[in-house]
């Protein structure tokens, strides 16, 4: 009983912190500033929240740990622990963390032998089930049975009590293939922000799959998420699944490119303060989307197309705004000044500013404008 009013003490200060950091953030920034600020939650109290739920060995090592995006903790025991006296517990508290969430009744859909990538750089768990003589299926992770699943959930961080043997992952954990001819990788690992990006990207794809965008999910895994990886971070327009099988949107998948804004984050609030005109780099190349009205008592359309829901998801990297429709790839834009992003790397990231260039052709403005007044 008295544990159980901690962790929903617990519950209400992580909940108060996270929105505190993020108005924090929220408040500081200048107009031209990027609008979501990377925030990580207190180390104390993933330690604190370890601690009451029993794994004191583990939550030594959380007192230095920092998350700043949703993760799923399997947790070995104390006793699990004293299997690996000579393991480092830092080391596999990341080994044992991963980005997403899995509650146990996704870790039970998923296929034998997954992969899931954890927080330390290439390193893998792998996703394993059983059957007890009770028909009751368990879940096992690199061997280790999920004993106590769901200690806790809520909406950040997941908590799954392990028991039985533990060691440190190995450098070939996340390719089966390597791992059964004992080659080593040729390649050297990522760097940093590659390999936050990879994070972000499998963190977005499990949160799509949940949020009636799937095929958009599957698109990115099959075909373009090697290409992502490469990026600072990216802007989604998006068709959800019901649009692109209702609308006959089909070729939406196969046309991401061009609705993918590369290395800018561009959350709804900045999109409504783009002047008309603005162009807008795509990873299509030599094609450009085009502010055709600017956000205001008229309402943001973006090659003439209205957004029906901005900010569907977003993290760290990535952000998401829901479409009615496809943009069309020739918008037809007034004379006059234009805008276009200038762009430069500095310190691992990107730094935008808004630059004027002068518009090289001139037409008269599409009629196409989807309207709807609960979009942008």
């Amino acid at each position: 009983m008295a544990t159980s009013l901690l962790l929903i003490i617990l519950t209400c200060i992580f909940v108060c912190t996270s929105a505190t950091t993020a108005t924090a953030s929220t408040s500081s920034i200048a107009p031209s500033s990027n609008p979501h600020q990377d925030h990580a939650y207190p180390p104390s109290l993933f330690a604190i929240i370890l601690s009451t739920l029993g794994f004191q060995e583990l939550s030594s090592a959380a007192t230095t740990a920092s998350l700043s995006i949703p993760t799923t903790i399997f947790a070995p025991t104390d006793s699990s622990l004293l299997t690996c006296p000579s393991c480092s517990l830092p080391l596999l508290l990341q080994e044992h963390s991963v980005p997403g969430l899995y509650p146990l009744h996704f870790l039970l859909t998923l296929p034998f032998g997954t992969k899931l990538e954890t927080l330390s750089p290439n390193r893998c768990l792998t996703i394993t089930t059983g059957t007890t003589s009770a028909s009751l299926q368990k879940v096992f992770i690199n061997g280790a049975e999920i004993t106590r699943p769901n200690l806790f959930n809520k909406g950040l961080i997941i908590v799954h009590g392990l028991q039985g043997f533990v060691s440190h992952l190995s450098p070939l954990s996340c390719n089966v293939e390597r791992m059964t001819s004992l080659s080593f990788p040729s390649h050297p690992p990522p760097t940093a922000s590659f390999f936050i990006m990879r994070l972000m990207l499998k963190d977005a794809m499990l949160r799509l799959r949940t949020n009636g965008y799937s095929l958009l999910a599957l698109a990115i895994r099959v075909k373009y998420y090697a290409e992502l990886s490469d990026l600072k971070a990216l802007t989604v327009f998006a068709l959800d699944d019901e649009s692109i099988f209702a609308g006959g949107h089909t070729s939406y998948v196969s046309d991401l490119r061009f609705h993918i804004v590369p290395n800018r984050l561009l959350m709804a609030d900045e999109l409504m303060r783009l002047p008309a005109e603005t162009v807008l780099p795509t990873m299509e190349s030599g094609k450009q989307l085009v502010v055709t009205n600017a956000g205001g008592g008229g309402g943001l359309l973006i090659n003439h197309v209205r957004i029906k829901s901005p900010d569907v998801l977003y993290n760290n990297r990535i952000v998401v705004h829901g479409l009615f429709t496809p943009f069309p790839h020739t918008p037809q834009r007034a004379d006059g000044d234009y805008w276009q992003i200038a762009q430069s790397t500095s310190n691992g990231g990107v730094d935008q500013a808004w630059a004027p260039i002068v518009a090289p052709v001139a037409g008269a403005r599409s009629m196409l404008e989807i309207e709807d007044h609960h979009g942008l």
